[in-house]
Protein backbone atom coordinates (compact mmCIF):
# COMPACT_ATOMS: atom_id res chain seq x y z
CA UNK A 1 0.00 0.00 0.00
CA UNK A 2 0.60 3.69 -0.92
CA UNK A 3 1.47 6.66 1.81
CA UNK A 4 -0.53 9.49 1.28
CA UNK A 5 0.57 13.09 2.16
CA UNK A 6 -3.40 13.48 3.50
CA UNK A 7 -6.09 11.66 5.11
CA UNK A 8 -9.24 11.93 2.54
CA UNK A 9 -12.51 12.03 3.79
CA UNK A 10 -13.51 8.58 5.37
CA UNK A 11 -16.08 6.75 3.53
CA UNK A 12 -19.33 5.48 4.70
CA UNK A 13 -19.47 2.43 6.70
CA UNK A 14 -15.70 2.52 8.11
CA UNK A 15 -14.75 2.68 10.88
CA UNK A 16 -12.89 5.91 12.54
CA UNK A 17 -9.23 6.28 13.83
CA UNK A 18 -9.28 6.32 17.73
CA UNK A 19 -7.23 6.07 20.45
CA UNK A 20 -7.21 1.90 20.08
CA UNK A 21 -5.93 1.99 16.55
CA UNK A 22 -8.51 1.34 12.98
CA UNK A 23 -10.29 -1.72 12.53
CA UNK A 24 -10.47 -2.10 8.64
CA UNK A 25 -10.98 -5.24 6.71
CA UNK A 26 -10.94 -5.48 2.53
CA UNK A 27 -12.77 -8.26 1.00
CA UNK A 28 -12.11 -9.68 -2.38
CA UNK A 29 -14.46 -12.76 -4.19
CA UNK A 30 -13.26 -13.78 -7.70
CA UNK A 31 -15.68 -16.49 -9.49
CA UNK A 32 -14.90 -17.91 -12.82
CA UNK A 33 -18.05 -16.72 -15.61
CA UNK A 34 -18.24 -19.84 -17.27
CA UNK A 35 -20.88 -18.07 -19.94
CA UNK A 36 -22.87 -20.38 -22.28
CA UNK A 37 -20.71 -23.52 -20.71
CA UNK A 38 -21.56 -25.43 -17.43
CA UNK A 39 -19.15 -24.19 -14.27
CA UNK A 40 -17.76 -28.13 -13.97
CA UNK A 41 -17.22 -28.13 -17.74
CA UNK A 42 -15.45 -24.26 -17.62
CA UNK A 43 -12.91 -26.05 -14.52
CA UNK A 44 -12.01 -28.66 -16.84
CA UNK A 45 -11.02 -26.76 -19.63
CA UNK A 46 -9.64 -23.95 -18.25
CA UNK A 47 -12.07 -21.40 -20.08
CA UNK A 48 -14.45 -19.39 -18.36
CA UNK A 49 -13.41 -15.19 -17.47
CA UNK A 50 -12.92 -14.39 -13.93
CA UNK A 51 -15.46 -11.72 -12.54
CA UNK A 52 -15.05 -9.71 -9.39
CA UNK A 53 -18.78 -9.75 -7.68
CA UNK A 54 -16.92 -8.47 -4.34
CA UNK A 55 -14.43 -5.76 -4.38
CA UNK A 56 -14.79 -4.33 -1.01
CA UNK A 57 -12.06 -1.69 0.03
CA UNK A 58 -12.05 -0.27 3.92
CA UNK A 59 -9.80 2.02 5.77
CA UNK A 60 -6.37 2.25 4.57
CA UNK A 61 -7.23 -0.58 2.10
CA UNK A 62 -8.58 0.53 -1.29
CA UNK A 63 -9.04 -1.96 -4.14
CA UNK A 64 -8.77 -1.19 -7.85
CA UNK A 65 -9.27 -3.23 -10.85
CA UNK A 66 -6.50 -3.46 -12.80
CA UNK A 67 -6.21 -4.49 -17.17
CA UNK A 68 -7.13 -8.19 -16.93
CA UNK A 69 -4.59 -10.83 -18.72
CA UNK A 70 -6.82 -13.60 -20.47
CA UNK A 71 -8.75 -15.07 -17.86
CA UNK A 72 -7.14 -13.66 -14.93
CA UNK A 73 -9.00 -10.99 -13.05
CA UNK A 74 -6.40 -8.50 -11.04
CA UNK A 75 -6.40 -6.16 -8.78
CA UNK A 76 -4.24 -3.58 -6.84
CA UNK A 77 -4.23 -2.70 -3.06
CA UNK A 78 -4.03 0.77 -3.14
CA UNK A 79 -3.04 2.99 0.57
CA UNK A 80 -5.66 5.32 1.35
CA UNK A 81 -3.88 6.52 4.16
CA UNK A 82 -0.70 5.60 6.45
CA UNK A 83 -1.28 1.83 7.63
CA UNK A 84 -0.60 0.01 9.84
CA UNK A 85 0.23 2.06 13.00
CA UNK A 86 0.00 0.88 16.71
CA UNK A 87 -2.80 -0.48 17.77
CA UNK A 88 -4.30 -0.72 14.48
CA UNK A 89 -6.00 -3.63 12.90
CA UNK A 90 -6.10 -4.48 9.69
CA UNK A 91 -7.17 -7.59 7.63
CA UNK A 92 -7.51 -8.38 4.06
CA UNK A 93 -9.65 -11.77 3.17
CA UNK A 94 -9.48 -13.12 -0.43
CA UNK A 95 -11.36 -15.99 -2.15
CA UNK A 96 -11.10 -17.25 -5.69
CA UNK A 97 -13.62 -19.90 -6.32
CA UNK A 98 -13.24 -23.09 -8.63
CA UNK A 99 -11.84 -22.44 -11.63
CA UNK A 100 -10.97 -18.52 -11.36
CA UNK A 101 -7.63 -16.93 -12.14
CA UNK A 102 -6.77 -13.98 -9.48
CA UNK A 103 -3.74 -11.51 -9.75
CA UNK A 104 -3.36 -9.73 -6.87
CA UNK A 105 -0.65 -7.07 -6.00
CA UNK A 106 0.09 -3.66 -4.17
CA UNK A 107 1.01 -0.46 -5.57
CA UNK A 108 3.65 0.77 -3.42
CA UNK A 109 5.16 -0.77 0.06
CA UNK A 110 3.33 -0.97 3.12
CA UNK A 111 5.05 0.76 5.82
CA UNK A 112 4.79 -0.26 9.64
CA UNK A 113 4.34 2.56 11.53
CA UNK A 114 4.70 3.06 15.63
CA UNK A 115 1.05 4.75 17.29
CA UNK A 116 -0.10 6.45 19.83
CA UNK A 117 -0.68 3.94 22.55
CA UNK A 118 2.93 1.99 22.38
CA UNK A 119 0.23 -1.17 21.00
CA UNK A 120 1.23 -3.58 18.28
CA UNK A 121 -0.56 -2.98 14.95
CA UNK A 122 -2.03 -6.49 13.51
CA UNK A 123 -2.19 -7.11 9.56
CA UNK A 124 -4.06 -10.49 9.12
CA UNK A 125 -3.88 -11.60 5.42
CA UNK A 126 -6.79 -14.71 5.05
CA UNK A 127 -6.42 -16.54 1.57
CA UNK A 128 -8.25 -19.42 -0.01
CA UNK A 129 -8.33 -20.99 -3.36
CA UNK A 130 -10.61 -23.02 -4.97
CA UNK A 131 -10.22 -26.47 -7.28
CA UNK A 132 -8.79 -25.89 -10.23
CA UNK A 133 -8.40 -21.69 -9.50
CA UNK A 134 -5.47 -19.76 -9.22
CA UNK A 135 -4.18 -17.37 -7.07
CA UNK A 136 -0.76 -15.33 -7.51
CA UNK A 137 -0.40 -12.88 -4.09
CA UNK A 138 2.44 -10.21 -5.21
CA UNK A 139 2.58 -7.75 -2.92
CA UNK A 140 5.38 -5.00 -2.77
CA UNK A 141 7.97 -5.10 0.42
CA UNK A 142 6.45 -4.64 3.71
CA UNK A 143 9.06 -2.43 6.05
CA UNK A 144 9.66 -2.07 9.68
CA UNK A 145 9.89 1.11 10.43
CA UNK A 146 12.19 2.22 13.84
CA UNK A 147 9.45 1.93 16.82
CA UNK A 148 6.80 0.04 15.34
CA UNK A 149 5.66 -3.14 16.55
CA UNK A 150 3.50 -5.77 13.39
CA UNK A 151 2.08 -8.73 14.15
CA UNK A 152 1.36 -10.05 10.86
CA UNK A 153 -0.36 -13.18 9.93
CA UNK A 154 -1.24 -15.27 6.27
CA UNK A 155 -3.95 -17.90 6.62
CA UNK A 156 -4.15 -19.93 3.11
CA UNK A 157 -6.50 -22.93 2.19
CA UNK A 158 -5.90 -24.43 -0.66
CA UNK A 159 -8.05 -27.20 -2.48
CA UNK A 160 -6.24 -30.50 -3.84
CA UNK A 161 -6.01 -29.16 -7.47
CA UNK A 162 -5.32 -24.98 -6.58
CA UNK A 163 -2.50 -22.98 -7.49
CA UNK A 164 -0.72 -20.89 -5.81
CA UNK A 165 2.40 -18.40 -6.31
CA UNK A 166 2.92 -16.09 -2.99
CA UNK A 167 5.29 -13.87 -2.48
CA UNK A 168 6.49 -12.45 0.47
CA UNK A 169 9.29 -9.54 1.13
CA UNK A 170 10.17 -7.93 4.76
CA UNK A 171 12.66 -4.92 4.34
CA UNK A 172 13.96 -4.43 8.47
CA UNK A 173 14.01 -0.65 8.70
CA UNK A 174 14.47 2.88 6.59
CA UNK A 175 17.35 3.78 4.98
CA UNK A 176 20.24 4.21 8.04
CA UNK A 177 17.64 3.36 10.42
CA UNK A 178 17.09 0.60 13.01
CA UNK A 179 14.41 -1.85 12.35
CA UNK A 180 11.01 -2.13 14.05
CA UNK A 181 9.54 -5.74 15.88
CA UNK A 182 8.27 -7.63 13.54
CA UNK A 183 6.56 -11.15 14.06
CA UNK A 184 4.94 -13.05 11.06
CA UNK A 185 3.79 -16.16 10.38
CA UNK A 186 2.76 -18.03 7.43
CA UNK A 187 0.56 -21.27 7.70
CA UNK A 188 -0.47 -23.15 4.23
CA UNK A 189 -3.03 -26.20 4.27
CA UNK A 190 -3.69 -28.25 1.09
CA UNK A 191 -6.78 -30.29 0.91
CA UNK A 192 -7.24 -29.78 4.68
CA UNK A 193 -3.73 -30.64 5.63
CA UNK A 194 -1.06 -28.18 6.91
CA UNK A 195 1.58 -27.98 4.02
CA UNK A 196 3.74 -25.21 5.10
CA UNK A 197 3.53 -23.50 8.79
CA UNK A 198 6.45 -21.35 9.81
CA UNK A 199 6.61 -18.37 11.92
CA UNK A 200 9.50 -15.60 11.72
CA UNK A 201 10.71 -12.77 14.39
CA UNK A 202 13.08 -10.05 14.09
CA UNK A 203 14.13 -6.56 16.22
CA UNK A 204 14.19 -5.46 19.29
CA UNK A 205 13.67 -8.30 22.06
CA UNK A 206 14.25 -11.04 20.03
CA UNK A 207 17.36 -12.81 20.53
CA UNK A 208 20.00 -13.45 17.71
CA UNK A 209 17.82 -12.31 15.44
CA UNK A 210 20.53 -10.62 13.17
CA UNK A 211 23.25 -13.50 13.87
CA UNK A 212 25.23 -15.03 11.31
CA UNK A 213 23.18 -18.04 11.52
CA UNK A 214 19.87 -15.97 10.71
CA UNK A 215 20.16 -12.70 8.80
CA UNK A 216 24.26 -12.54 9.02
CA UNK A 217 23.38 -8.59 9.14
CA UNK A 218 21.30 -8.53 5.98
CA UNK A 219 18.33 -6.31 6.55
CA UNK A 220 15.79 -7.43 3.92
CA UNK A 221 14.27 -11.34 4.38
CA UNK A 222 11.75 -12.87 1.75
CA UNK A 223 10.35 -15.92 0.47
CA UNK A 224 8.31 -17.36 -2.53
CA UNK A 225 6.12 -20.12 -2.62
CA UNK A 226 4.42 -21.80 -5.75
CA UNK A 227 2.29 -24.38 -5.37
CA UNK A 228 0.66 -26.71 -8.17
CA UNK A 229 -0.32 -30.28 -8.89
CA UNK A 230 2.19 -30.06 -11.70
CA UNK A 231 4.92 -30.90 -9.42
CA UNK A 232 3.40 -33.97 -8.13
CA UNK A 233 4.84 -35.69 -11.21
CA UNK A 234 8.28 -33.72 -11.64
CA UNK A 235 8.89 -31.79 -8.52
CA UNK A 236 10.96 -28.63 -8.16
CA UNK A 237 14.72 -29.38 -7.80
CA UNK A 238 16.83 -27.61 -5.28
CA UNK A 239 18.75 -24.86 -6.48
CA UNK A 240 21.11 -22.27 -4.54
CA UNK A 241 20.48 -18.68 -5.20
CA UNK A 242 23.38 -16.18 -5.42
CA UNK A 243 26.50 -15.93 -3.41
CA UNK A 244 25.39 -19.43 -2.32
CA UNK A 245 25.51 -20.81 -5.61
CA UNK A 246 29.75 -19.77 -5.37
CA UNK A 247 28.71 -16.61 -7.79
CA UNK A 248 31.39 -14.32 -6.93
CA UNK A 249 29.89 -11.54 -8.80
CA UNK A 250 27.03 -12.21 -6.44
CA UNK A 251 29.18 -12.03 -3.27
CA UNK A 252 27.17 -8.87 -2.43
CA UNK A 253 23.92 -10.08 -3.43
CA UNK A 254 22.33 -12.23 -0.86
CA UNK A 255 21.62 -15.58 -1.37
CA UNK A 256 18.92 -18.06 -0.67
CA UNK A 257 17.74 -21.59 -1.42
CA UNK A 258 14.82 -23.23 -3.55
CA UNK A 259 13.89 -26.50 -2.21
CA UNK A 260 10.84 -28.95 -3.10
CA UNK A 261 8.22 -29.51 -0.42
CA UNK A 262 5.72 -31.85 0.56
CA UNK A 263 2.59 -31.13 -1.31
CA UNK A 264 3.32 -30.44 -4.04
CA UNK A 265 5.01 -27.53 -3.70
CA UNK A 266 8.51 -25.29 -3.51
CA UNK A 267 9.29 -22.61 -1.55
CA UNK A 268 12.37 -20.28 -2.03
CA UNK A 269 13.81 -18.58 1.00
CA UNK A 270 16.41 -15.47 0.84
CA UNK A 271 18.40 -12.73 2.61
CA UNK A 272 19.72 -9.69 0.76
CA UNK A 273 21.05 -6.16 1.85
CA UNK A 274 17.86 -4.44 0.54
CA UNK A 275 14.99 -4.96 -1.52
CA UNK A 276 15.94 -4.71 -5.23
CA UNK A 277 18.78 -7.40 -4.87
CA UNK A 278 16.23 -9.68 -2.26
CA UNK A 279 13.70 -9.23 -5.66
CA UNK A 280 15.92 -10.39 -7.99
CA UNK A 281 16.57 -13.85 -5.75
CA UNK A 282 13.39 -14.30 -5.60
CA UNK A 283 12.78 -13.59 -9.59
CA UNK A 284 15.29 -16.20 -10.23
CA UNK A 285 13.65 -18.58 -7.95
CA UNK A 286 10.69 -17.91 -9.79
CA UNK A 287 12.28 -18.70 -13.45
CA UNK A 288 13.72 -21.78 -11.93
CA UNK A 289 10.68 -23.27 -10.62
CA UNK A 290 8.79 -23.14 -13.96
CA UNK A 291 12.08 -24.66 -15.53
CA UNK A 292 11.17 -27.40 -13.24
Amino acid sequence: MTLALHTPARPEGTLAPSAAGLHATARILARLDEGSTSRSSAVESGGGVTRLPVLDGDGPLALRRVGAHGRQARVCVVGAMSAPLGGDRLGLEVTVEAGAALHLTAAAATVALPGRTGEPAHYDVRLTVGDGARLDWLPEPLISAAGSDLRMTTTVELAPTARLVLREEQVLGRSSEETGALRSRLTVRRAGRTLLDQETAYGPGVPGWDGSAVLGGHRAVGQLLVVTPDFDERPADVRLLGAAAGERSAADEGQGVLAPLAGPAALATAVAPDALRLRRLLDEAVRSAAAG
